[in-house]
């Protein structure tokens, strides 16, 4: 697990046309039914375990990163959740996916919030992606890279698209077809 991605953790190789993750120095192997220190992660893109103090997470961890980072890119909003601390930051995320969706998830891990964050959240409504796209992030939106952030932002770090399933989604046809041509 890189436990820290994030936009200045990638590096772009035009000529290459390749992607690489640098800065592996909070990586960690993992190993089902270990418990890992949840004071990992650049604020912005921690996944809501790491903010809930929820130590049995895993690789999926990296995927909500990714589905932050992506969230930034097509609704051009960076960054996407853009809380003051860590209770703030998952009030942010509970504002766009809604805290029925939390409660699940909280309930079926059996985490108890601490009362003062529980009020901070509140209540909210899960919020449509659309709700984010204007004239200016329009052209960069697609039903695909919808279906493909919806896949990435989920509470429950075991509803998250594994990085294969993520490398497979229909968001990147077009990328996979032009490497074909190109005979890489």
């Amino acid at each position: 697990m890189h436990r820290d991605v994030k936009p200045h953790n990638v590096m772009i190789d035009h000529e290459l046309r390749k992607l690489r993750l640098i800065d592996w120095g909070l990586a960690e192997f993992y190993f089902p039914e270990k418990e890992y220190n949840v004071r990992v992660a650049s604020r912005y893109f921690k996944g809501p375990e790491l903010l809930v103090d929820f130590q049995g997470y895993d690789y999926s961890l990296d995927m909500w990163s990714l589905g932050c980072m992506f969230a930034g890119m097509i609704f051009r909003k960076e960054p996407f959740f853009y809380g003051h601390d860590n209770h703030d930051q998952l009030f942010k995320i509970a504002k766009v996916l809604g805290t029925d969706e939390l409660n699940a998830y909280l309930g079926k891990y059996r985490i108890v919030l601490d009362p003062q964050l529980e009020a901070l959240i509140g209540r909210h409504n899960r919020k449509s992606w659309s709700k984010f796209v204007n004239a200016e992030n329009r052209h960069l939106v697609s039903e695909e890279a919808i279906d493909f952030l919806d896949k990435l932002l989920r509470f429950d770090h075991q509803d998250r698209l594994t990085a294969e399933e993520a490398m497979a989604h229909e968001y990147f046809h077009q990328v996979r077809a032009a490497e074909n041509s190109r005979g890489r």
